[in-house]
C-alpha cells in the first residue's frame, strides 16, 4: 500500500479497512488478521495498525473477541452505511477536483458515465 504523506497512516489504514470490509475482501463475520500480521504486511507500526482496527470497533464495522480475535462485522446495515459513506467521500473528491478543472456538473457526470463498469454484462469500463 502506497501511503499519502499528507494524511496521517493510521487514517488511510481506517479507509483501506472500510473499503476491505465493504468490498467483502474481509468477509462478514470472519475473522481477521492479527495487528502484528497485518503490520507486517503493509510496513507500518503494529500501534499504528492498532489504533486503526480500535476506529473500526468504534464505527461498529469490526468487533474485538477477548480470545477469539477480531472480526468483521455481519451487520449488513452497518456495512451499507459504510459503502455509502465512501461513496460520499469518493463523489465529493472528484466534484472538487472536476469542479476545479472548470467543469461543469453536467460534463463531470458525462465524464463519469463514460468512466462507470458495465455491470450488465459482468465487465468493467
Amino acid at each position: 500500500m502506497d501511503f499519502d504523506p499528507s494524511v496521517p497512516i493510521w487514517l488511510q489504514l481506517v479507509d483501506e479497512f472500510r473499503r476491505r470490509i465493504v468490498t467483502g475482501e474481509w468477509p462478514r463475520g470472519e475473522r481477521i488478521a492479527g495487528v502484528r500480521e497485518l503490520a507486517g504486511d503493509l510496513r507500518v507500526n503494529p500501534n499504528t495498525v492498532q489504533r486503526a482496527l480500535a476506529e473500526l470497533d468504534r464505527l461498529g464495522l469490526t468487533r474485538s473477541e477477548r480470545t477469539a480475535g477480531r472480526f468483521a462485522t455481519d451487520d449488513g446495515a452497518v456495512i451499507d452505511a459504510a459503502r455509502v459513506e465512501l461513496a460520499a467521500e469518493a463523489a465529493s473528491d472528484y466534484a472538487r477536483r472536476a469542479a476545479g478543472l472548470g467543469l461543469s456538473l453536467a460534463s463531470a457526470s458525462e465524464v463519469l458515465g463514460r468512466h462507470w463498469p458495465d455491470t450488465t454484462q459482468g465487465g468493467q469500463a
